[in-house]
């Protein structure tokens, strides 16, 4: 009883600082064509929680210079959900899949059990048109190289589009994604054999997203 209140407590903190953060996307968005942050106060249900990033992010969208072009991009998603399915489906993810949802987030979810070739390029897309990302990182995350994929789609969208990108650390070490350590270097024994030309990618965005402050999940 007590994890489970402890991961609900966890999941609220998230899907809140995504919806506060959504509403400064929002706000910059808007601010080109003289809307002020007044007219979008009531929009989201705003509390004071913020995520690792949102600090920064609030300064880096008041001082934006970008042309008012790329400030209101229409996005098919504010988030895209990149996470592991067999450790997070049907507990973590699900619960804050629905929280988003629920506070009017559009949040892109792939609920496909299995992946093949054919399912790729739409992922990828989908990647591309999210104002933000979350990444769930969890145990078995790397062994998927559909996950690495997303993951280095992520962050090349984060480094070219300015893309805002979350992570939840959910029963894993951040050093270990960081480092590809633990499990995380398990997985890239198997990689370094089937996926040679992949690798180099792979740890080069995990090391980039390892050092990006996020929220440390120990239980629930």
């Amino acid at each position: 009883m007590a994890e489970d209140y402890y991961t609900s407590t966890w999941i609220v903190l998230v899907a809140t600082s995504v919806c506060s953060l959504i509403l400064l996307l929002s706000f910059a968005a808007f601010r080109p064509l003289g809307i002020k942050f007044k007219d979008f106060r009531n929009t989201f249900n705003r509390d004071k929680v913020q995520s690792p990033e949102m600090a920064s992010t609030s300064t880096q969208l008041s001082s934006d210079s970008s042309s008012s072009s790329n400030l209101i991009r229409r996005w098919s998603h504010d988030v895209f959900l990149s996470f592991r399915g067999e450790d997070t489906r049907y507990n973590f993810t699900d619960h804050l899949y629905t929280h988003l949802l629920q506070r009017g987030i559009t949040t892109f979810r792939d609920d496909r059990l299995t992946r093949g070739e054919d399912t790729q390029p739409e992922l990828l897309k989908a990647i591309e048109n999210s104002r933000s990302s979350i990444i769930v990182f969890s145990k078995n995350y790397t062994k998927s190289r559909w996950c690495l994929e997303e993951l280095a789609k992520i962050m090349d969208c984060r480094k070219e589009n300015g893309q805002i990108v979350l992570l939840v650390f959910y029963h894993v070490n951040p050093s270990d994604v960081r480092k590809q350590t633990g499990s995380f270097g398990e997985a890239f024994t198997n990689h370094e054999i089937n996926w040679k030309n992949k690798v180099q990618v792979w740890r080069d965005a995990l090391t980039e997203a390892g050092n990006i402050s996020g929220w440390d999940i120990e239980d629930g």
